[in-house]
Formats: structure tokens, sequence, C-alpha cells
């Protein structure tokens, strides 16, 4: 579908006014219509966030007739904001907040084919961005890891045995283990604490526990496993994990190991652990992958494929701190 470049234009200089009280009104609807998303801008200069959301609406609209260049921003945009937490399930909330603040602002002139083309350019900006949004190894790679093995997962690489031993280890100490684990998480990244104050964390703990023993339990049964950890990635996307909360939760838990293990965490101990989380993680992320219906906004105008330009109000919003970090524990 070619969108409404004309109607676009016209619609966003109605509006261009009321710019800054339209960008306090997506928050205001943001943080009313999805309250959860409040918290994680409690550290957010507002000020300065509104304003980059406000310039990237100008940028957009100003390069609706340069699809290449703005094509390329996008994708480029997407790519970034892995960093910041941007997953397809949050391009819903923070379209449907935006085209409620348009509404709101364009009052009469909010027909029926306005709302078509705002929705149709924001369905444009979300597949340019998740298109960007590739996901290197290094992104989710545990900070100062060894180089990996070139062995591949599916050939056996992993050292069963040491992994098997060092588990008996410390299982005996579990409880204490997992304890640990979440005191290392929230003192070495204090953005996560907020995200569990309403969870029950006995069942937390008891459910990573439970993961653990999974994991270590099915290591010589590669595709039982394989098939686990696959189901796994594809739930947690619900929760909000991405690729840049694994190293986080990889880190903190091969500490806690470290800890417990005491003089038998030797560097063997350390690159088998390493190597295991490797392989949990690509196989986790394989099974990680997004449903287009992830990303449909409520109630859109259904439409065929945009032809690669879009709106990109996303660079402003999402970006503003760590966005729905819901779930960094990856081994529940």
């Amino acid at each position: 579908m070619s969108l409404n470049v004309e109607l676009l234009e016209q619609s966003f200089e109605l509006v261009k006014p009321q710019a800054d009280e339209l960008i306090t009104s997506f928050y205001n609807n943001l943080f009313t219509d999805y309250p959860a998303a409040k918290p994680l801008f409690e550290h957010s200069n507002m000020a300065k966030q509104k304003q980059m959301l406000k310039g990237a609406l100008v940028m957009v609209v100003e390069n609706l007739r340069k699809p290449d260049v703005l094509s390329d921003a996008l994708k480029g945009l997407g790519a970034r904001h892995v960093k910041y937490g941007a997953l397809p399930e949050h391009y819903p909330l923070v379209g449907n907040s935006l085209l409620k603040a348009l509404e709101q602002h364009a009052g009469d002139a909010w027909t029926f084919e306005l709302k078509e083309a705002w929705a149709g350019a924001y369905g444009a900006i979300t597949e340019l961005m998740l298109e960007g949004a590739d996901y290197t190894s290094a992104e989710v790679a545990l900070e100062n890891a060894p180089a990996p093995a070139a062995s591949e997962p599916s050939d056996g690489g992993l050292n069963v045995d040491l992994l098997e031993q060092s588990f008996a280890l410390v299982a005996p100490q579990a409880d204490d283990l997992v304890s640990t684990f979440y005191n290392h998480l929230f003192t070495d990244y204090p953005a996560a604490r907020p995200l569990f104050e309403h969870t029950d964390m006995a069942k937390q703990k008891n459910m990573l526990k439970g993961g653990l023993v999974m994991v270590v339990e099915n290591l010589r049964k590669p595709e039982v496993l394989s098939k686990a950890l696959k189901g796994l990635g594809a739930r947690h996307v619900k929760y909000g994990a991405v690729p840049a909360h694994y190293p986080l939760v990889g880190s903190s838990l091969l500490k806690s190991l470290e800890e417990y293990a005491g003089p038998a965490w030797t560097s063997d101990v350390k690159n088998a652990w390493v190597d295991a989380y490797g392989v949990i993680t690509e196989l986790m992320l394989e099974g990680a992958e997004y449903d287009k219906q992830d990303i449909q906004l409520e109630a859109a105008v259904p439409t065929e494929s945009p032809e690669g330009i879009g709106m990109g109000t996303t660079a402003g919003i999402i970006g503003g701190g760590t966005v729905l970090m819901v779930l960094l524990l990856i081994l529940l």
C-alpha cells in the first residue's frame, strides 16, 4: 500500500503548532493506558525525552517523500533501539498512545481516512525498525568471556562432565545460590530491582532453581533440551526478554556460581559454564521469533504491506530508559 503522504503532511501541519502539548498528551496516554511503563521513565530527563520525540516526528514527516533516506534512517534506529530493550510488543503500545494523542489534538479533522493514514504510516515504521533490529553475537556475549570454542552446540562441544560435577557441588546450597544471584543482579544492574517490585520472589527463586536443574539434568539429551529452550525463548518474548538482557543475567549467574564453588571454580569450570550459557542464549533467541500480530495496533485498519516509507515516532519514545526489562531472569 502507498502511504497517503499528502494527508500525513497536511494533518501534521495542523497539529504542529501544538507539538509540545501533543507530546505531553502522548506520554499521559502511555502512562495512563499502560501504567507498567511509567516506572521505567523514573530516571529519564522527560523534557529532553519530549524534545527527542518531537524532533523525530518532524524528521519523519519532512522525509516522507524521500523513502530511501527514511528507510535507512529507520532501520538504523531499529538496530540502535535493541540496546534500549525495544521489542515488537512495545510498538503497539507506543502507536496506540500516539494515535490517541493525534486524535485529541486534530479535533474535527480526525477522520476515518486520517486515522487510516497514520495507522498505515505507523505500520511502515514498525516493519522498517524491526527489519533493522538484527542481533549480533557480540550483543549477547557475556562480559569478559573467553573466545568461544569452534564447536557447534549440536556437536556436543560442551564439557558436560565438568558442568554436572560443578553443579552437583553447589546444588546443596541452591537456595542460597539463587538468593545471591538476585543480590548480584540488583546490585550490579539496579534498574532491574523495581521491575520485580510486585513479584513473588520466593516463587521466582524456586522457578530459577528448577530451571537450572532442568538444564543440567538434560545436558545429555540435546534434542529435549533444545526444544525446551526454544520454547522458553518464545514464551519469554511476551515477558519483555531481549538479547541485551542475557549478558546481565549470565554475568550475575556466573558470579554466584563462582562464590559457591569456591576453590573448585577453575578456569576450565568457568569456560564450561560460559559455553553452556552461550548455548542457552543461542537456543532461546532462536525460539524468540515474533508474530506479525505482536506488532499490530489495536483496532488498526487492515492494510497491505507498506512499500518502504513510514514514520519514525518511536525514536524518542522507546529509547527513554530501559524499556520494559520485565524479565531479566531467562532461565525460568
